[in-house]
């Protein structure tokens, strides 16, 4: 249904002062996007030469016309099931909320996305004055590019992406409040704004970053005081202004009785909804104050046995609980990434939330690109994890599994082997996180069927050929170099074929160890 950006995105080697929201690492939680500088504007034409293929080693594809989102409404055609409409999976009292991080919305500047700032400075080891060589460039991904645009074309791309999360079942954002002025605080505002014109039921929670945020109660919730005017800031039915801060450890409980205190002085009653990130250390003595428990979670397949346990103690204070969702944990500027085992930790980690009894579901992330976590469309996953999460998305909100009615077809690998990475021609790389899942070079084939079916997978030169069931299922394949194609066949009919724009190279220049997803349906 979408295509993609064109080749040579990530090559651009013009440079800028500065972003309009610099994360100078922009990965939680140990350390928030900073602000950017006061003076800083964007840089229409870049100070040198943009060619049309990376130079820097980064996988290239064939060439595409570009091409970028259009608002739909429901996306049946692209997912493997009909998802129920929006307001059949509101009424169910299980919410889903995503994520959302400022400091990376779709445009910086409303220029092409291949001269805009990300193709510029994020996505390029020269980028930003050399800033991110160390590590070979900020990010690996961005956004799916969207075409400039003239009026306000902020507003109008947040639209767009509350539309995106609203199309696939999504209930609202839990924003990340990174600071109370500047311009990360002015999209805070803006998504607020967006919501109410695109879907007066979608909702925002305000989500205070208590690793960035350096302030007081009082000014605090006066704040958010100021944010909770406009009626897309979620409240649960009783009145209460959801306010779910980030690491909330970072004050002690008293400190937020006193934001409590505050806010019920404008007239406003409170839900608190800490996210922790240590949970087990903090649950007894904040819960006099606090309506709903939530960790930050974990990244790796391997690391959600203690899920069960954590939502149990909440049961056992009174508490309900939000449940972190995940993809994967890729961080190039802090040197480290989690195992995600291409689809393992997505689906293990919605599994939990469905079967150990979670009340609510936060998405971590919407479009962190810095961490790699994003669920949102981008120029490497297309909607493939989106899509993904909208099947169990409807389990959980509705008590029934999906019935599949078009077969669909998923490819997630990388695109270099974790054993090859010290090719990669600048000094910091990422290493496994300690207690993450072993490294793991693999293709993963996920087929979601309305009957069984033969999948014969070319992996770059190597043939491979499985029986699959109707229904969900994962089968590992070994990478090889070069590209993986998929065809399902049933009854000597092709119903379903993929494969991915991307390939795997033997030599990379740059480390990129996040997983690359590409749908059939898409």
């Amino acid at each position: 249904m979408l295509g993609l950006l064109l080749i040579g995105l990530a090559a651009g080697a013009g440079l800028a002062d500065g972003p309009e929201s610099t994360p100078s690492s922009a990965a939680r939680p140990s350390a928030p996007a900073t602000e950017p500088p006061p003076d800083w504007e964007p840089t229409a034409t870049p100070s040198a030469p943009r060619t049309p293929a990376p130079t820097d080693g980064r996988p290239t594809r064939d060439p595409q016309p570009t091409a970028t989102e259009t608002p739909t409404g429901q996306p049946s055609q692209a997912l493997a099931f009909d998802l129920p409409a929006a307001d059949v999976l509101r009424r169910s009292p299980h919410q889903v909320f995503a994520h959302y991080f400022p400091p990376y919305p779709l445009s910086f500047d409303n220029e092409p996305a291949t001269q805009d700032y990300y193709a510029r400075n994020y996505l390029t080891p020269q980028g930003e004055k050399g800033k991110h060589a160390a590590y070979g460039g900020l990010l690996r991904d961005r956004p799916l590019p969207v075409q400039p645009s003239s009026g306000d074309w902020q507003l109008a791309n947040l639209e767009r992406e509350v539309r995106t999360a609203r199309d696939a079942g999504i209930d609202g954002f839990t924003v990340d409040i990174l600071s109370l002025t500047g311009t990360n605080r002015e999209r805070v505002d803006l998504l607020l704004r967006a919501a109410q014109r695109v879907d007066p039921g979608f909702r925002i929670v305000l989500m205070p970053d208590m690793t960035s945020l350096d302030t007081d109660p009082r000014t605090l919730a006066d704040q958010l005081a100021l944010l909770a005017a406009s009626p897309s800031a979620y409240r649960l039915a009783d009145g209460r202004l959801v306010v779910s801060p980030f690491k909330a450890e970072a004050q002690d409980p008293a400190w937020w009785s006193q934001v409590v205190d505050r806010l019920r002085d404008h007239g406003i009653g409170t839900a608190l909804v800490p996210v922790f990130l240590d949970f087990r250390a903090n649950a007894e003595r904040f819960a006099p104050i606090s309506d709903t428990f939530s960790s930050w979670g974990n990244r790796s397949y391997v690391q959600q046995d203690g899920v069960p346990d954590d939502i149990q103690l909440a049961r056992s204070l009174g508490k309900k609980w939000m449940q972190a969702v995940s993809v994967q944990d890729v961080r190039p500027n802090q040197g480290v990434y989690d195992e995600a085992g291409n689809t393992a930790t997505l689906r293990s980690t919605w599994n939990h939330a469905i079967a150990d009894g979670a009340d609510w579901v936060q998405l971590t992330t919407w479009n962190d690109y810095s961490e790699g976590s994003q669920f949102a469309p981008s120029l490497h996953n297309g909607h493939t994890y989106l899509d993904i999460s909208s099947y169990y998305l409807t389990r959980f909100k509705t008590g029934s599994w999906p019935r599949i009615v078009r077969d669909t077809a998923y490819i997630t690998s990388r695109v270099q082997f974790t054993s090859t990475t010290s090719a990669a021609k600048h000094p910091l790389l990422m290493r496994p996180r300690p207690g993450t899942a072993p490294a793991s070079d693999q293709v993963e084939v996920l087929t979601f069927l309305t009957a069984p079916a033969t999948v014969t997978a070319r992996v770059g030169d190597v043939p491979r050929v499985h029986g699959a069931p109707a229904g969900p299922y994962a089968r590992a394949l070994p990478l090889s170099t070069g590209r993986t194609e998929v065809v399902v066949s049933r009854d000597g009919d092709t119903v379903a074929y993929v494969t991915t724009r991307y390939p795997v190279q033997p030599v990379p220049g740059v480390q990129d160890l996040q997983y690359y997803g590409v749908s059939s349906r898409r």
